[in-house]
């Protein structure tokens, strides 16, 4: 322990990562060695779910403890999209900031920046997709006084060019013609790959697959870098580590829906202070609870109520944490600023439900999904089917959708017009309601006039 008691705290975070490519949960053929590690040290949650499956707004509601729609950043940060906080919000970092060295290195996406007043870093996208070199140059952060916070942000396995030497043009996931300096790529066979149900067995998904499982190896050793400089450097066992993702993988039924693929994601927490080791946690926890949970350890928690997410630092050591919450709700409204398609969720360990706000427009597309070789192989084939789901279901929503998680996990069979379960979408739609207005979402007056 420091002098003043508070650990060191790493907070890591993937981009576009999904739990069904980690060894630790699951995937026999991924080489995530640095990752499954950190689970046998640590604790591995099997009910983690980000609030929004899209970039930026998952990565506020990250720093602020609070929803995408209360903190103004509806989708995404860059480019023609604009989306940023109000100025009201108060961001980790500006939280930290006096008590705590911070730091952060690797993918922003937030705006403005200046509202996230990091002490120390790097410009954004400096080291590309060598996470190897970006986890070296955090050596010298790492090595000053402690306490520090470091945000870590890979820009692994998210969607980069197309490898046209292949001859089904798959996506690279940012992996390297050649390998970067002092690191070693590890390449896979299209077929070994694990095929998640969400997805269909093609040759295309197949050659996706592999560079995304690439990418995924490339992020676990620049993970492996950063947890070697913290044993060298004499900081390992006074620090805490969080590693999760912003949203689900960069396939269709996964990133920028609310269908689990999307939303339920890897989270991994070790720390100096927990007991249990190598064990898992079933309590529902979302992305709003990371800010929470960090100042919770920081001894900065004083105002619970000042965020929508709380400390899960207390149920660390339980299995099966039984005064903790219910449900948990999700919101996604934007990706790019042409992808409007709001909805609304409220998910318990038995049943989803989501109310699809502009249920009468075709499900739009993010533009790196819809060009995938995946996609549009589904539709140079004219399949009907995409994973579990009809292509016409994918495309085409109801308005109300409501999942028996138990019976049906692909989420397929949609009960909310049957007629035993209408007391349950009215229940449903008052949490929601309830949610909107905690939340202060502007998206609740549809309730009214629709």
């Amino acid at each position: 322990m420091t002098r003043e008691g508070k650990p060191n705290i790493i907070l890591m975070v993937a981009d576009d990562l999904g739990r069904e490519a980690v060894g630790c949960y699951g995937n026999p053929v991924i080489k995530t060695p640095s990752l499954d590690a950190l689970a046998a040290g640590g604790v591995r949650f099997v009910n983690s779910f980000c609030t929004a499956p899209t970039c930026s707004a998952s990565r506020t509601t990250i720093l602020t403890g609070q929803q995408n729609h209360t903190t103004g950043t509806y989708g995404l940060t860059h480019g023609y999209n604009h989306f940023s906080c109000f100025p009201t919000v108060k961001t980790l970092p500006a939280l930290l900031r006096g008590k705590y060295r911070t730091g952060r290195v690797g993918k922003q996406h937030y705006q403005p920046v200046a509202m996230f007043p990091f002490d120390w870093g790097h410009p954004d996208g400096k080291f590309g997709r060598d996470d190897v070199a970006m986890s070296e140059a955090c050596r010298e952060f790492i090595r000053g006084p402690d306490p520090f916070f470091l945000y870590w942000c890979s820009m692994n396995p998210h969607r980069a060019d197309f490898v046209e030497s292949h001859p089904l043009r798959p996506n690279s996931f940012g992996n390297p013609p050649q390998a970067f300096p002092g690191d070693a790529e590890l390449a896979f066979a299209e077929s070994e790959v694990i095929i998640p149900p969400f997805l269909n067995d093609m040759p295309e998904v197949r050659a996706e697959l592999a560079q995304y499982y690439q990418s995924i190896a490339r992020l676990d050793r620049g993970a492996g870098r950063l947890f070697k400089i913290l044993e060298e450097e004499g900081k390992a066992e006074n620090t805490l580590i969080i590693f999760i993702s912003d949203n689900g993988p960069a396939f269709p039924e996964a990133k920028t829906t609310m269908y689990d693929p999307g939303l339920r994601l890897p989270c991994i927490v070790r720390s100096p202070f927990h007991r249990a080791r190598g064990t898992t946690c079933d309590g529902l926890i979302t992305w709003a609870d990371i800010t929470p949970t960090i100042l919770d350890f920081a001894g900065l928690y004083a105002d619970s109520a000042a965020f929508f997410g709380r400390s899960f630092a207390g149920i660390l050591d339980q299995t099966s944490p039984a005064d903790w919450r219910d449900e948990i709700f999700a919101a996604h409204t934007f990706h790019e600023i042409t992808n409007y398609y709001p909805a609304r969720v409220v998910r318990t360990r038995r049943h989803k439900f989501i109310w699809n706000i502009a249920w009468k427009l075709d499900y739009p597309f993010a533009s790196d999904l819809w060009h995938s070789a995946s996609w549009q192989a589904v539709l140079r084939n004219k399949q009907y089917k995409f994973g579990a789901r009809s292509v016409d279901a994918y495309i085409h929503r109801p308005r109300f959708e409501l999942y028996d998680l138990e019976k049906d996990p692909d989420e397929t069979v949609n009960l909310a017009d049957e007629p035993h379960c209408q007391k349950l979408v009215r229940e449903f739609c008052d949490k929601i309601k309830k949610f909107q207005q905690d939340t202060r979402d502007p998206w609740l007056h549809k309730w009214i006039y629709e």
